[in-house]
């Protein structure tokens, strides 16, 4: 060591082996070893004497090209011999070198430990089983989910890595919790409780992003596209990017403030047109009116306007919730039912389907009639979709007894049905006579 420290010393003071020992280095870390062939280009005339020298060649090119094999001979033939070339460049560098390999390697263990860490961290703060725990299992196995923007972040700062990592878990734990009651959450009341900023989860934003990752492992979705997209994989989280983006659509309701119609829906209803109602409209709204007692609720967009289009002059209500059950929809149900309204509702007949008017039962009990969803309308109406297991796994939680029924003949067919293929019976038994 101390004749490689003397050597290092020596080159350290002698500016024409700079390049020269930069290269040396670059070399090293590749190979491990003495190997390679190093070249620099315009070469000054220093250099090309300096390093001549040590290789024993005269260089007369600007571009001189020599062996690290050549150069360690030489060095071995000067008055520091006996040398380590390692230990020389260790201490001309004033570190340990390690190969590039040995560096992946080191920093890959470094992030499998923090990732481990984390997943140490999520079984204590959340649940063994939790769902949290889960993606994070998954971000460490598959490397997918939001594991290069993790490590990224890790690389820059690995407390605030571990901070954001929690508090996509915390998002995550609250987030199972409002799907077993059904709710959802404007996204800046959501960014609030769980990190005290509101705009913490806006799109671009890298938490923002981290949840995204996260929801669309939860979700079994691919990472959307556009703003639309983002917006839609939100919704379907449970999370309400704003006011306007939880909506219903409305045929023939009128709704009330303090006690008074609101003009605007009295319009619409007496021109026999079908409206959009977002949660934002819903501020303010105490009681709604509907032809008769009953309003019938659909789910799907298609069969709202086949329904609406064919109701003629006759005084119907109807509204459309447009798949999984929005802010909107509920709030506006609710105030229908505190009004004495009686809801019939009737959705697609695969697991989501059943499903969404289960949690309808569940919330608003025989307020809620289920409607065109038993066991001979599935058999009607069923397609040729397949439903794999997975899907089906959701059918033992349906609490409803007719849709349990229904549930029960589902998975023996594995099959969806659709609301499409019951246009003339729903028709049919909304209108008079």
């Amino acid at each position: 060591m101390c004749n490689s420290l003397e050597c290092a010393a020596y080159f350290k003071r002698e500016r024409a082996y700079q390049r020269c020992f930069l290269e040396l280095r670059k070399k090293w870390k590749s190979y491990g070893k003495v190997a390679g062939r190093i070249m620099l280009k315009n070469a000054s005339e220093e250099e090309r004497r300096a390093i001549g020298g040590i290789v024993g060649k005269t260089f007369w090119e600007e571009d001189i090209r020599f062996s690290f094999s050549e150069f360690e001979q030489g060095l071995q033939k000067t008055r520091f011999a006996p040398v380590d070339m390692k230990e020389v460049l260790d201490c001309y560098f004033g570190e340990t070198l390690a190969t590039n390999q040995e560096q992946r390697k080191e920093e890959e263990e470094k992030k499998r430990d923090f990732l481990d860490r984390l997943e140490v961290l999520f079984v204590r703060q959340f649940g063994q089983d939790s769902m949290a725990l889960r993606w994070m299992k998954a971000v460490a196995d598959t490397r997918k989910y939001g594991y290069q923007l993790l490590l990224r972040e890790y690389g820059k700062n690995e407390s605030q890595a571990e901070a954001l990592a929690q508090h996509t878990g915390k998002a995550f734990r609250s987030l199972e919790l409002q799907a077993e009651e059904g709710l959802e959450r404007p996204l800046a009341v959501f960014a609030a409780e769980i990190s005290g900023n509101p705009h913490y989860f806006d799109r671009g934003t890298t938490a923002g992003q981290l949840l995204i990752h996260a929801v669309c492992w939860w979700k079994e979705r691919e990472l959307p596209e556009n703003a639309h997209m983002w917006r839609e994989i939100l919704l379907e989280a449970g999370i309400v990017p704003d006011n306007v983006s939880s909506m219903v659509h409305a045929y023939g309701l009128r709704l009330q403030v303090r006690g008074e119609y609101h003009p605007a829906y009295d319009v619409f209803c007496r021109l026999k047109e079908p409206y959009v109602l977002t949660l934002e409209n819903l501020k303010g709204i105490t009681g709604a009116g509907v032809a008769g007692t009953r309003a019938y609720v659909v789910e799907n967009e298609m069969v709202f306007s086949y329904l609406v289009e064919h109701v003629a002059d006759n005084e119907i209500t109807i509204l459309c919730t447009s798949g999984q059950l929005r802010t909107a929809a509920l709030k506006l149900i609710s105030v229908m039912i505190e009004s004495g309204v009686r809801i019939y509702y009737s959705g697609d007949m695969d697991p989501e389907g059943l499903d969404i008017a289960d949690r309808l039962f569940q919330k608003f009990g025989e307020a809620v009639q289920i409607w065109r969803m038993c066991p001979m309308d599935y058999e009607k109406s069923i397609s040729g979709e397949n439903i794999e297991a997975v899907r089906l796994s959701k059918l033992e939680h349906i609490q409803h007894p007719l849709l349990q029924e229904t549930a029960k003949y589902m998975k023996e067919k594995k099959l969806a049905s659709y609301q499409e293929n019951l246009l003339d019976d729903l028709l049919g038994d909304i209108l008079p006579g």
